[in-house]
């Protein structure tokens, strides 16, 4: 058992030594503007199943400096996935953003909604899982200090800081949870089609709804046969067919 453990580790150690110097491959790739190239090699390291939000933000700047509206959207949005709130994939996914035919209107949210959302999407779920387990460590530490403690005064203090601690505990898992939720139920795909007619029901002689192009965001609502359900930020809801777009 302990041999076949030891074999697991070396292989995935070297498994993540072969990706970093992949990694370094491709960003020199991309620094000398090969930038096909340096796609293809950040693709292999994807193959491998080890992602990270470097390495989609990496390739959705080669994607972006080729041109490619909606590889470049999507890149940076895989990217955004696995760290909500990284200023530079938030920067640049703007700049691919503004290459898109489409200008989709946002309908607003309510004010506490709002805030709610982009609280909870300010950290990552990994985030917030470990700050659950700070905040229990501290209610531990606390209770411990509390129920030893031979003074009164302190043993308010550890009281109150423990319930803090606890308290603080159980509203970062639910952030946690609530983040989680939130990716696993709602569904977005990017649209990758040049140009593609979206129509009011799922059949190709019906009426049409309106049309999109590539790099657009949209919410997957259902599918039926080859044919997808989204909704547009600005509530339009229409098919397309599933070849059009790629799901996040």
């Amino acid at each position: 058992m302990k041999n076949i453990l030891y074999i697991l580790l070396v292989l995935t150690s070297l498994g993540f030594s072969q990706n970093k110097q992949l990694f370094e491959k491709a960003n020199t790739l991309y620094n000398n503007e090969q930038y096909n190239e340096a796609i293809l090699v950040y693709d292999q390291i994807l193959s491998t199943e080890q992602h990270s939000a470097d390495l989609y933000f990496n390739k959705g700047n080669a994607h972006y400096k080729l041109n490619q509206i909606a590889e470049s959207v999507y890149s940076y949005e895989k990217a955004l996935q696995l760290e909500p709130s990284n200023e530079d994939v938030l920067t640049n996914l703007a700049f691919a953003n503004n290459m898109k035919i489409d200008k989709i209107d946002v309908i607003p949210t309510t004010g506490f909604s709002k805030l709610f959302s982009a609280f909870v999407n300010m950290i990552s779920f990994d985030t917030w899982a470990v700050c659950a387990v700070v905040f229990i460590l501290l209610f531990v530490g606390c209770f411990v200090l509390y129920s030893t403690s031979k003074y009164a005064s302190k043993k308010r203090v550890y009281f109150v800081v423990a319930i803090a601690g606890l308290l603080l505990s159980i509203l970062s898992v639910s952030f946690a949870y609530k983040q989680e939720s939130n990716v696993k139920t709602t569904k977005y795909a990017i649209v990758f089609a040049k140009e593609s007619s979206v129509k009011s029901e799922p059949k190709l002689n019906s009426e049409e709804a309106f049309v999109l192009h590539e790099g657009t965001k949209v919410k997957v609502i259902e599918t039926f046969d080859n044919w997808v359900k989204i909704k547009l930020k600005n509530g339009s809801v229409g098919w397309i067919t599933k070849t059009a777009i790629k799901n996040l």
